[in-house]
């Protein structure tokens, strides 16, 4: 089998070996339940704590401000959903990016059976959201409005903000699914005035199965899951230690090194970008050009949009791995992106999209490859 070169970091990463090391020793023996009293307990508590400031710190949260989920699904339904019963009393009117995650937009589409309004925010074709729109229909019966940090699809950047000192102004609970940006470029929950953030660790060369969600001390919120109180009684189960303990160290390196590898991600996007532009000239960039994310680039080719499976079926059979959008979108059966469709693509380019995205151990050479392909 010949090597592979992997260009879709925006789907999963690798586990880091420096993680796996940290992690290995929570296997096996220091393997305690963080809510027993004995020393192995102690012991699994202690760390746990340790953990959860990690994480705090890398957003300037305090640490009873993290709870660990499974992932950045769950965290996203337990913000949505907990705000929204926790706050039925106050309105039931809640606002949405139209470009969210496929959990979001799911978790809203429910919550509408359930006697909730929910507005969906258009975006211009760079993708950001339009802020002239959230100023409309923010009114005295909302009582959230949720917008990723960057988006999954096209790497677009919004501008947070902007939009959270319009939610302060109104005294509306501002969430962010971060899962894309956590880790890659500064976040700061305060300076954004953010209430909720979702978080992972997949995408950051930690362990999958484990996430976080940010909850602002005094937010109005229902949990999820039911039982014997962990998690400050948000999110009851025996915490699975290995992967948080995983998670804490993989944002600690990506704090240490996002300067420098920021750096070479966007050379390595820029490479390829004006690759793409100076030698075909059907071919075009979705999302904003400047305000995305360092190692993402998604790109089309007018008129050839219905040819992206066959050419990733190409890719992978030279061992370079690239992806069609996101890889949540690829269980739709190659439906057509919403996210490509609220950028103004019509319905047979919003198929046709080819994301690439950068990573950690992604070498110039991988670039070189790619370009040749």
């Amino acid at each position: 089998m010949q090597s592979q070169i992997y260009l879709d970091n925006a789907a999963t990463t690798c586990l880091d070996k420096r993680v796996l090391e940290t992690m290995m020793p929570y296997f096996s023996d220091c393997y305690g339940n963080a809510s027993s009293l004995h020393t192995l307990g102690a012991r699994a508590k202690e760390i746990l704590e340790h953990s959860r400031a990690q994480i705090a710190s890398c957003i300037g949260a305090h640490p009873d401000e993290i709870i660990f989920t499974s992932g950045g699904t769950e965290s996203n339904n337990f913000a949505i959903k907990g705000i929204a019963f926790a706050n039925r009393s106050k309105g039931n009117h809640i606002i949405i990016s139209s470009i969210e995650h496929d959990c979001v937009l799911n978790a809203c589409k429910w919550l509408e059976e359930q006697g909730f309004y929910v507005n969906y925010l258009p975006v211009d074709n760079d993708g950001l959201v339009d802020i002239e729109a959230l100023k409309k229909v923010i009114n005295p019966k909302t009582i959230l409005v949720s917008v990723m940090y960057a988006n999954n699809e096209i790497g677009t950047i919004e501008p947070m903000e902007e939009i959270g000192n319009i939610c302060r102004q109104h005294n509306v609970y501002f969430h962010s699914d971060a899962c894309q940006s956590f880790g890659k470029i500064p976040i700061d929950v305060d300076q954004a005035n953010i209430d909720l953030l979702t978080i992972n660790s997949h995408k950051i060369y930690g362990p999958k199965g484990v996430g976080a969600l940010y909850i602002r001390k005094g937010t109005k919120i229902c949990p999820l899951l039911h039982g014997g109180g962990q998690e400050a009684g948000y999110r009851s189960t025996t915490e699975n230690i290995p992967g948080i303990v995983g998670f804490a160290r993989a944002a600690e390196l990506c704090l240490i090194e996002m300067q420098s590898e920021n750096q070479r991600l966007t050379e390595y996007r820029n490479k390829l970008s004006d690759f793409l532009l100076d030698n075909y000239e059907n071919a075009y960039i979705n999302g904003h050009t400047e305000k995305r994310l360092p190692g993402h680039l998604s790109f089309s080719f007018h008129g050839m949009e219905g040819e992206t499976i066959r050419l990733l079926f190409l890719l992978d059979e030279m061992g370079i791995a690239v992806s069609a959008g996101s890889a949540c979108s690829s269980n739709h059966g190659g439906s057509a992106s919403h996210v490509l469709q609220a950028i103004c693509l019509n319905p047979f380019e919003a198929r046709g999209a080819i994301r690439v995205s950068f990573g950690r151990f992604t070498t110039e050479a991988d670039v070189e490859a790619l370009t040749i392909a």
